[in-house]
């Protein structure tokens, strides 16, 4: 029988999180030495990282912070809804996000590339997967400068950590309507800020749909054009946000409502986990 002890089960279990029967195997294997356990344990949840590359990673975090001239915002990955609210999931979520934004990373290249204690993130990521047994994925990482920011994050559930993330950046002094906006963004999931940043390929696209609409319902053609632009802009309220009906008061655009608020917005970035 292995000599180590139940208080050295408990320091494994504590140092790594692994589960009570893995742990206990590998201070067997390992003839009681901690260290020999701990490395046993990582080599069995990296072999066990390969075996989970193909799983989906459908749950999982928001987080964001600002900083000088910049906000950064990242959504970390997992697989259950279980792992996702759990301690050492968030806690890892912070770290990367740390590093992820020292770094000044704009790209999920760049964020796994980033150093982290000595390690890089990917590596850092990896290695806890392994402990906790589920597939981690780093999906995206968004960068925004502006002068001033609102970041809001936004639970669906009570239970979990925030699922939805909006960073708005803006110039101005007025916090608490640009905290409404960031809140409206999170809600109505604008694609651009405004109809000049839509891709003119999707505006012709739409432009072409709209024009095919309006003809197989016999519109007369010399209407045609005025009912194209107009259709046109009930588009563009759907993916500008400078564009769109406030959610608090839809009798004024997000744009009339900056422009009164004395703010100028000038980018954002949302994520929602798994969309």
């Amino acid at each position: 029988m292995a000599d180590f002890s139940l208080e050295d089960i408990k320091t494994l279990r504590e140092r790594l999180g692994t589960g009570m029967v893995d742990t206990k195997n590998a201070l067997v294997e390992a003839g009681g030495d901690l260290e020999k356990a701990t490395e046993l344990l990582r080599l069995k949840g990296a072999k066990g990282n390969a075996k989970r590359a193909d799983r989906s990673t459908s749950e999982g975090v928001v987080a964001a912070k600002a900083g000088d001239g910049s906000a950064t915002m990242i959504e970390l990955a997992c697989e259950t809804d279980f792992v996702a609210k759990g301690d050492k999931f968030i806690a890892l979520s912070e770290r990367v996000l740390d590093a992820v934004a020292a770094a000044g990373a704009k790209t999920v290249e760049e964020a796994l590339a980033a150093d982290l204690g000595g390690k890089t993130v990917a590596a850092a990521i990896d290695e806890e997967a392994a402990v906790i047994g589920e597939k981690f994925e780093l999906r995206r990482v968004a960068v925004v400068e502006a002068e001033s920011f609102e970041i809001y994050l936004h639970k669906t559930s009570k239970d979990l950590p925030p699922q939805i993330g909006v960073v708005l950046g803006y110039s101005g002094d007025n916090a608490e309507v640009a905290r409404g906006i960031a809140q409206h963004i999170s809600f109505a999931n604008p694609a651009v800020l405004s109809r000049e940043d839509v891709p003119e390929a999707d505006v012709e696209n739409e432009r072409r749909i709209v024009e095919e609409i309006s003809r197989g319902e016999g519109k007369p053609e010399a209407a045609l054009p005025k009912i194209i632009e107009g259709r046109l802009g009930a588009y563009y309220k759907q993916v500008a946000l400078l564009e769109q009906d406030y959610a608090r008061d839809n009798k004024v655009t997000i744009a009339k409502v900056a422009q009164d608020a004395g703010i100028t917005l000038t980018g954002f970035a949302r994520f929602k986990v798994g969309a």
